[in-house]
């Protein structure tokens, strides 16, 4: 049986919009005649005796463990986790976690700030005829992915609340993702609902389940609109940053056809 990667990331390009204003990543493009002269100036390699006078071509990044298509650790939502436990930082996120069977919920028909819940997760699971199981690698597909890279994107797109959290990660989900900028609903679509409520524990509520339970999402996945429903893998490691919050992954699926 033939097998299929498709990419679920999404590239890491300077000046996009991918966050809100200050947060993008900045990328500073070093190329091969500057490479040239560094190597003159750090090892005393006249550039006339490098070949054609070429050095090495780099690149100089300023970002954050959440820029592009990342994965956050427990760390990330809370300092404790499962009900008082030390959160795990990046690097101590075991790597079968980050392995395992694929399921994608199609959630871009939902509004952009709906707040997914259990209810929803449950209907869409028995649509496409998938029991959960401990190890599924859960998938949410918004409107936000087709955004990804436009004005709107950080705005764009229904999000992961506390209690469709919770009910994923009782039934043995570790890891997760969602091709929005957050797991949560947009944060202007948050703060409306606190304005109008005043409760305040609506903020950031899919991120703080993290509190209660463990369990990691990545956020800014690219191509879930490729995806089938079911049938194939997911291999999503994350890059060990120390004690880090988040770190860089690339995730793909691997599909049998």
């Amino acid at each position: 049986m033939a097998k299929r990667i498709i990419d679920l990331s999404v590239a890491l390009t300077a000046g996009i919009r991918s966050d809100p204003p200050g947060l993008e990543p900045k990328i500073e493009y070093v190329g091969h005649d500057a490479g040239a002269r560094d190597f003159e100036k750090l090892f005393g390699i006249p550039v006339d005796r490098q070949l054609e006078g070429k050095g090495a071509a780099v690149e100089r990044c300023q970002m954050t463990t959440h820029s592009g298509t990342h994965m956050d650790a427990p760390w990330h939502y809370h300092p404790t986790m499962d009900g008082g436990k030390p959160s795990m930082t990046i690097d101590q996120v075991p790597l079968d976690w980050c392995m395992g069977r694929g399921v994608k919920l199609d959630f871009r028909a939902l509004p952009d700030g709906h707040v997914v819940t259990a209810a929803e997760v449950e209907a869409e699971l028995k649509r496409i005829g998938h029991e959960l199981k401990p190890g599924d690698i859960v998938l949410v597909n918004t409107r936000a992915g087709s955004r990804y890279g436009q004005d709107d994107y950080v705005s764009a797109g229904c999000g992961m609340g506390r209690e469709a959290t919770l009910w994923l990660t009782a039934r043995g989900m570790r890891v997760c993702g969602i091709d929005a900028w957050s797991w949560d609903a947009p944060l202007m679509s948050q703060m409306a609902r606190i304005r109008e409520t005043g409760d305040w524990s609506l903020f950031w509520e899919g991120h703080k389940a993290g509190a209660e339970t463990v369990y990691c999402h990545m956020e800014k996945l690219g191509n879930l609109e490729s995806l089938p429903a079911t049938g194939f893998e997911v291999v999503c490691f994350p890059v060990k940053v120390d004690r880090g919050s988040a770190g860089w992954c690339r995730p793909v699926a691997i599909v049998e056809d």
